[in-house]
């Protein structure tokens, strides 16, 4: 499959990020935008869903776009008094890569958790970098 990588040469990046511990998220994307201006990528397009389970429905969406190269998802579960937390998140992730096979167009997780405190989220927003480092090298070495 031909990818559309703009004529710059730069990938563009759709992001979808949750709005759920939005206190985290936020520092989340901002970082993940930095490191993508530092990697000479574009953020074109960035949805925000209510929660991590959402986030599938709007990968699929973004998958679509043509003029999106990879996207980047990013939220955090934080661990909570029943297994809610692992279930939310191995259901997304499990979408997410499903879709991204689907329509042959990388999905990085830059999702933290299950599992982990309030704490352990904030000392792993660096999870959103990651994720942008994947999905620029996934589209890069699929162009």
């Amino acid at each position: 499959m031909a990818k559309n990588i703009s004529s710059k040469g730069k990938i563009r990046l759709g992001f979808v990020v949750s709005e759920f511990n939005r206190d985290i998220t936020s520092q989340m994307e901002l970082l993940a935008k930095e490191h993508a201006e530092f990697l000479g990528a574009v953020v074109d397009r960035i949805m925000y869903v209510p929660g991590v389970y959402d986030v599938p429905l709007a990968v699929k969406s973004l998958a679509k776009d043509d003029k999106i190269d990879a996207i980047v998802t990013i939220g955090c579960v934080i661990e909570g008094a029943t297994e809610h937390d692992d279930i939310v998140l191995q259901h997304a992730a499990r979408k997410v890569t499903d879709i991204s096979l689907d329509f042959e167009k990388p999905v990085a997780l830059g999702i933290s958790g299950p599992g982990m405190t309030r704490l352990e989220a904030h000392e792993r927003v660096d999870y959103a970098k990651r994720a942008v480092e994947s999905a620029v090298k996934m589209a890069e070495r699929l162009h």
